[in-house]
């Protein structure tokens, strides 16, 4: 009769697909399936997964890295296969995922070793997004928009570690994303915060740069508040001032020419209102200020030409 039972038993398995492989293990007085079997310890199924992760079968590692913490959720291990499926997702491209899987590490396993190095690994996933790297969902693209977390991120890195190496530049970098998407005095208020919280690094002079580039780009067209414009101008002109021989010490003399340019050409525009309602001597007074004022600008020929023909009238 034994024998009958394991002739039907072998005629199963073998027809039987590979999915639905089962075998009887006497340990467990069980049927179990090896697709879904665990390992006896989590060291061992630790070691298992990441034989599939180091020859870079990163679905399968994933899968059995998933089984060590269904398994084994309060394991030292469990830690490790967090921050292993973590890696994995950056890997793939997923990094908004591979971000949350880090996340999961710091807070469900503070015994974790790897909190600096996961802080790491989480700024560099919100520069990369701030560089438009990694794969979206697109219906959350389409909802949130396609850089919706890359706040969030470099939020969570201040959070993580407010006085770690990471911290100063992830403040900076919220200031960019925002800059970046045209909301400028919201990126002012962020570049003033890297300036407050971390005014001993370097971080904090370029922010004082980009505070200055803000403004001026917040007075975009000609005649859009030149408040703003003179703002910038002296925030450019005091940080050349400061910083002589920094980087973006070019950068910042070429924005002052900018906006010098766009004064002279808010007054022209002023000027020749007034010229049309023919008012002439308020003509005047702005073409000659730009005459006087302007020199270096493209605008104070323009304005001496017209300033030539109004005197002739």
């Amino acid at each position: 009769m034994k024998k009958l039972i394991t002739i039907i038993i072998f005629i199963f398995l073998v027809q039987a697909p590979a999915y639905a492989f089962w075998m009887w293990t006497p340990e467990t007085n069980k049927w179990v399936n090896p697709k879904y079997a665990v390992k006896d310890t989590p060291q061992e199924q630790l070691k298992y997964a990441l034989t599939f992760y180091e020859s870079e079968q990163y679905d399968e590692a994933l899968r059995e890295l998933h089984k060590l913490i269904k398994h084994y959720p309060k394991a030292r291990e469990a830690a490790e296969a967090k921050y292993y499926r973590g890696v994995i997702f950056k890997k793939q491209g997923y990094l908004v995922k591979a971000f949350k899987e880090f996340q999961m590490v710091l807070e469900k396993y503070p015994f974790s070793e790897r909190a600096a190095e996961i802080v790491s690994e989480q700024f560099d996933i919100g520069t990369r997004l701030l560089e438009g790297a990694g794969k979206r969902n697109p219906i959350i693209k389409t909802i949130v928009g396609g850089d919706y977390d890359v706040i969030e991120i470099f939020r969570t890195v201040i959070r993580n570690a407010p006085y770690g190496e990471h911290a100063p530049a992830a403040q900076y970098k919220i200031g960019l994303y925002l800059q970046e998407k045209g909301l400028y005095q919201e990126a002012r208020d962020e570049f003033e915060k890297t300036m407050n919280d971390y005014p001993d690094t370097e971080w904090a002079n370029a922010a004082k740069y980009q505070i200055a580039l803000s403004d001026a780009k917040r007075s975009a067209g000609p005649q859009y508040n030149q408040a703003v414009t003179q703002a910038a101008i002296d925030e450019f002109k005091d940080f050349v001032a400061k910083h002589p021989d920094a980087e973006l010490t070019q950068n910042a003399r070429d924005q002052v020419r900018e906006l010098r340019e766009k004064e002279a050409q808010s007054n022209f525009v002023i000027a020749e209102f007034y010229e049309k309602q023919k008012q002439y001597e308020a003509a005047k007074v702005y073409y000659s200020n730009i005459v006087d004022q302007y020199q270096n600008t493209t605008w104070a020929t323009k304005a001496l030409k017209k300033l030539q023909k109004l005197n002739k009238q």
